[in-house]
């Protein structure tokens, strides 16, 4: 793409001259200005992915795909659901800041890249650059990451799913709707939930009658389908055998649109480039992917690596968050000082850098968790990607008011992108699975495969003898978790659970200053609640000196 320089705009005005401001945001690369995430990527992945990520880092670090992300949120998808002379449509019309940011993320091969591979750690292809192309731009991740997903439970039914399988993997973005056979590539959605039932699925009310083989005929309606101009959706239905998965086209064998009806589209806090849409299916053709009454056990490898993405675009959230605020309070001046070098403001900054480390380690772990083959290390992935989801995109929101906070008034400003950010950050938690769907998780997890336990113990016992508090935290969990946690105490252990192995992994990869600081933070005495409250002994300069200097 071609950048294209502005002149720059008048300081000197009538009244005043405008100063003392940080340098524009724009004209950096998002990978190679992020210490902690390169070393993370390369320790995990290798060096296969370094040139893909520089180049996308380039790509969304630049002003115009930055201002493609301002646009394409700025102006809401538009529900069309008939034509002029009535006839259905059930369509979503977007910005074309929304057409080409999909086109570079497709590009790009994020949705595709771990499938059209065989390396180790090819699952950091996709999280990794998810989480850089999140900065530019998070709604169009979310067709992104789920047609990424689809991939798993296509591959479950391969003799109805090949024509889908050559679509997306190598497909490259075709926004028209069309059979798929005339398509250059492919989107896949999810419409799982119902009014009556949320996050219980099994009290599904929609209906699949049998139309011979594989071939179905829906009726019902779902209570969020995201990204509803996707090719086609995976969605749960009761058949006669019981909860089944089916894959519904928006385009019918015959060439027809699908009777899919998009009867609203939501009024969401954030994530407004990305459509999520109420509908109906009125006799909706459907393939049958599976047994029937096995719907939740295929479609739940999706639902894994859906939850991959939502711990992916947290990182990115919190990553733009703080290079931000980073760049605001390098650039500015307050009562004789640049603000970073007033004490409370360092140690503010040297908090909220120290949590974006864990969470970059923890992260891309367990993206490499997600490649591991014997069953031992898949259920270690299982448990690592909920307990990921849990506390980082808990965590989210709080740090990215944080970094809002730290550019003063004009942080809570429309003409930044910190509204944008903070409006964004619940979205991950929520979506996959909220908290206490992945607490309870959690526990189903460590109760079925107690195994999974005496892996995640050995894995943070890499890390013994590193750090005396983690040791001791160690020791003292899995006293607790090898005995049957009380359901109440379902959060506790996942925070306590997520804590440890970030912690493990800090000590084992991260510079001294940087697990030090996160030990006596979360297993040393006196805690503080708020950000910019680690002990004294941390070494806040240290912490600060690698999102400045990368």
């Amino acid at each position: 793409m071609g950048v294209t320089v502005a002149t720059a705009p008048r300081t000197r005005l009538e009244t005043h001259t405008v100063e003392n401001q940080p340098q524009p945001f724009a004209g950096r690369n998002l990978y190679l200005a992020d210490l902690a995430l390169r070393e993370a990527v390369r320790r995990e992945a290798g060096d296969w992915l370094d040139e893909r990520a520089i180049a996308l880092g380039a790509l969304a670090g630049s002003e115009e795909v930055l201002a493609l992300g301002e646009a394409a949120n700025r102006n809401k998808p538009e529900l069309i659901s008939f034509d002029r002379y009535g006839r259905r449509l059930d369509e979503v019309r977007f910005h074309p800041s929304y057409h080409t940011l999909m086109a570079l993320a497709m590009e790009h091969r994020i949705h595709d890249l771990p499938w059209a591979l065989d390396t180790p750690g090819r699952h950091l292809g996709h999280a990794a650059l998810l989480a850089i192309f999140t900065q530019a731009e998070a709604g169009t991740m979310c067709p992104i990451d789920m047609s990424y997903a689809a991939v798993p439970t296509l591959r479950a039914q391969q003799d109805l799913t090949a024509p889908w399988l050559d679509k997306l993997i190598g497909g490259r973005y075709d926004a028209p709707l069309r059979p798929i056979a005339d398509k250059q590539g492919v989107t896949l959605g999810m419409a799982m939930t119902e009014k009556q039932g949320g996050s219980d699925v099994r009290a599904n009310t929609t209906r699949a009658q049998s139309l011979g083989g594989p071939a179905y005929s829906l009726v019902g309606h779902k209570w969020f389908c995201s990204a509803p101009m996707s090719d086609g959706f995976f969605t749960l239905a009761h058949a006669s055998g019981g909860l089944t998965c089916f894959l519904v086209p928006r385009v019918n064998p015959t060439g027809e649109r699908n009777a899919i009806h998009l009867m609203r589209l939501k009024d969401k806090l954030g994530n407004t480039s990305n459509a999520s849409a109420e509908i109906e299916y009125h006799g909706a053709y459907a393939l049958r992917i599976g047994e029937e009454g096995q719907g939740v056990k295929v479609i739940i490898d999706m639902v894994q690596h859906t939850r991959l993405g939502t711990v992916a675009g947290t990182v990115g959230l919190m990553r733009r968050a703080l290079a931000e605020a980073m760049n605001h309070v390098a650039g500015r001046r307050a009562f004789q000082k640049t603000l970073i070098d007033h004490a409370l403001m360092a140690a503010v900054m040297a908090d909220l850098a120290l949590e974006y480390e864990a969470a970059v380690v923890l992260a891309m772990r367990v993206a490499r968790f997600l490649g591991e083959t014997a069953p031992e290390a898949r259920a270690l992935a299982r448990l690592a990607i909920s307990l990921a989801k849990y506390l980082l995109t808990k965590r989210c929101p709080n740090f990215v008011y944080e970094c809002l906070e730290c550019h003063g008034g004009v942080g809570y400003v429309e003409e930044t992108p910190m509204p944008r950010l903070f409006r964004e950050s619940p979205l991950n938690a929520i979506w996959e699975g909220s908290g206490n769907v992945i607490a309870l998780d959690v526990l189903r997890t460590l109760s079925r495969e107690p195994a999974v336990l005496e892996a995640y113990a050995a894995d943070v016992a890499l890390a013994k003898g590193g750090d005396t508090r983690l040791d001791h935290a160690a020791v003292e969990l899995m006293m607790h978790a090898r005995k049957p946690v009380d359901e109440a105490q379902a959060r506790s252990i996942c925070e306590r659970m997520t804590l440890l192995l970030q912690g493990s992994l800090l000590v084992r990869h991260a510079p001294r200053a940087v697990a030090d600081a996160f030990c006596a933070r979360h297993f040393g005495a006196g805690v503080g609640l708020t950000y910019g409250t680690l002990p004294a002994t941390a070494d806040a300069a240290a912490i600060i000196s690698r999102q400045l200097n990368s």
